[in-house]
């Protein structure tokens, strides 16, 4: 009996502990700008975040979180629609946003369904386009504390190879730190396209490259090839034994680096290209997993303290936020059991550790932009017992799912 005894008090101990080192958050609704849909694309570190969000009218417009509850409306370049990712230090975002011309290819390039030219640029308290490449649009998706910008932009070189109606071959691009510089990285040897996704306040950029045949902008833009950019220079990154996707999608200071690459054990006739998250070393590529038994983990950023967040996803698109931290946790299962919100993908993790994205509101349907900060021990004991299941993720209304797939086929 004592033996038995002793087992489950140093059971209960060995619970107790893990429980302790688990991380536990309170998740804050940042709402909308009057309409149904928002998605906070990053933080930062002081917990200022960024992203789109929908109007009454269903255009969506960038936005600057300011004090609880309150969403600062940025406006586009004078087309309807326009979205920011996170700022840096100095309050300073990046940019897309549809101007108020038709693109002369009748090219869809940011995926609102309008085909009007989209531009990237910087917010620093106005909005300012940034150059191309030569050709119709852009996008700007990141920025760091040196004001150096990344994202992708469309060349003068007609593709016969691009699907229609993409008609020009984009590149990878970096901008600044001072105002007018422009610079192209090149894709990968053999490879026509790239595009960037992250990089850190060294410099260092992460995303992916291949050709216009085999990298379609819409409804995924994904690449074969995940590609570090070292001083402008591209290096190739291992994946996990695929062959149709690789890609970076975020850096940290430390040159840690994490994104997707497709499995070799692809379904024949599967409609769905199985990705994990990845992250990415001089010792090859390592499996992150997913939460669970799902198929699919999709990757947006890593803090300096190496934790990942995303969403992991089943087969038929339902999605959960993810933090992976030496091990893949549902973000739900980290918040209160009777919360409001049912994060569905996490897009940004400052040095905190604060978290953001979008989250289904469960009452309505609705998907609202989140933060999701981390608490002590102590509120954390304050939680109701009984979690969530968080065994598989929850099934997803179908608007929610489609909401999704449209972040997915617009954000990349």
């Amino acid at each position: 009996m004592k033996s038995i005894l002793t087992s489950l008090a140093v059971g209960a101990l060995l619970a107790t502990l893990a429980t302790a080192q688990t991380p536990r958050y309170v998740i804050t609704d940042l709402g909308t700008l009057g309409g149904t849909y928002a998605d906070a694309y990053g933080i930062n570190f002081v917990g200022r975040t960024a992203g789109a969000a929908a109007l009454p009218n269903g255009n969506t417009h960038a936005f600057l979180s300011g004090f609880p509850g309150e969403m600062y409306d940025l406006g586009t370049l004078g087309g309807p629609n326009s979205e920011a990712s996170g700022p840096n230090a100095s309050y300073q975002l990046p940019i897309l946003s549809e101007t108020s011309k038709k693109d002369p290819f009748g090219n869809d390039f940011c995926g609102f369904g309008t085909n009007l030219i989209c531009l990237p640029a910087i917010w620093n308290g106005t909005m300012t386009p940034l150059p191309t490449l030569g050709g119709n649009n852009g996008e700007a998706l990141a920025i760091n504390n040196r004001g150096q910008v990344i994202g992708l932009a469309e060349n003068s070189t007609k593709d016969p190879t691009c699907p229609s109606p993409q008609a020009l071959d984009f590149e990878a691009v970096l901008w600044g730190p001072n105002p007018g510089q422009v610079q192209e990285l090149p894709p990968l040897k053999g490879d026509t396209v790239g595009f960037t996704f992250g990089l850190n306040n060294y410099g260092q950029v992460v995303g992916s490259s291949g050709t216009c045949a085999n990298t379609p902008l819409l409804p995924f833009n994904y690449g074969p090839h995940a590609v570090l950019w070292q001083n402008g220079s591209p290096i190739a990154l291992a994946n996990l034994g695929g062959s149709m996707l690789g890609v970076g999608v975020g850096i940290n200071d430390l040159g840690e680096m994490v994104g997707g690459s497709d499995l070799p054990s692809e379904i024949p006739g599967f409609p769905f290209v199985q990705i994990h998250c990845t992250m990415y070393s001089q010792a090859g590529p390592q499996d992150l997993g997913t939460v669970g038994s799902d198929f699919s983990s999709l990757p947006t950023a890593i803090n300096n303290g190496g934790e990942v967040v995303g969403a992991s996803c089943d087969n038929m698109g339902n999605c959960r936020a993810f933090l992976w931290n030496k091990t893949m946790l549902d973000l739900n299962a980290l918040i209160p059991a009777n919360s409001t919100l049912y994060p569905v993908f996490a897009e940004g993790i400052n040095d905190a550790g604060e978290i953001v994205g979008q989250a289904m509101v469960k009452s309505t349907g609705e998907i609202h932009a989140f933060v999701a900060t981390p608490i002590g021990a102590a509120t954390a004991a304050k939680f109701e017992s009984v979690s969530p299941d968080t065994s598989r993720p929850m099934i997803l209304p179908e608007n929610v799912r489609k909401l999704i797939a449209r972040r997915l086929g617009r954000r990349r």
